[in-house]
């Protein structure tokens, strides 16, 4: 798993991939793919905290399947897509939410409300012989014991196959590199001192703690 880190250029995030958690946030479906970076800095592994960052006064949950990618790719056919995958993480995608609504106010980037230090928890790896088909996983998030989402990586608009080839086109992939596939609904704040569970069914479960910023 270490190896998978160490090599980490970037992560790319996809935004408002299930149709539930882009109409809960009062957002418009998307027709094509909402794509962001976060720096591998904002990487974290369980024992370690996630700490809400500087003047956010509204913390967010956001539960996700995370494709590892194992070869350099470009311009990939969708059909090829799956023989890039090396893997998978189950991920958090911490979302400063005041910070991301006032950027969007002002037509700014997300990249503080997205990509801050411990914004994306991951758990341990997953090859592919655990998950034989991400088209159909369970994910699912708790806060202090409180189920908050449940959802089903059958409900994305956009499947990962598709994911893969249309960054590619822009993005030139690499081993290492990480792709967050989008959140179920149910997302909510989060404060110092919760503590976060999450999982994919029965196969992996991680658990987190909030802590302000020091």
């Amino acid at each position: 798993m270490l190896r998978y880190l160490e090599i980490c250029r970037k992560v790319l995030a996809i935004g408002r991939n299930y149709r539930d958690h882009a109409i809960e946030l009062g957002n418009e479906v998307p027709s094509k793919p909402v794509v962001f970076l976060k720096p591998p800095s904002s990487i974290i592994l369980e024992g370690q905290t996630i700490q809400i960052p500087y003047n956010c006064k509204s913390l967010h949950h956001e539960v996700e399947l995370a494709v590892v990618i194992g070869s350099k790719g470009k311009n990939i056919p969708e059909g090829k897509s799956n023989s890039y995958v090396d893997g998978y993480f189950l991920a958090l995608d911490m979302t400063a939410r005041d910070l991301q609504e006032e950027a969007k106010s002002k037509q700014q980037p997300w990249t503080i409300s997205k990509g801050f230090d411990t914004s994306c928890p991951l758990s341990r790896f997953i090859s592919t012989k655990e998950i034989k088909d991400s088209s159909c996983v369970d994910l699912w998030l708790k806060v202090n014991g409180q189920l908050r989402q449940a959802g089903n990586t059958k409900d994305m608009i956009f499947n990962i196959s598709h994911l893969i080839s249309y960054i590619s086109k822009y993005f030139t992939l690499e081993p290492g590199d990480i792709i967050l596939t989008g959140t179920p609904s149910g997302v909510g704040s989060v404060e110092n001192g919760d503590i976060i569970e999450a999982g994919i069914g029965n196969l992996v479960k991680m658990t987190f703690t909030v802590e302000s910023a020091k």
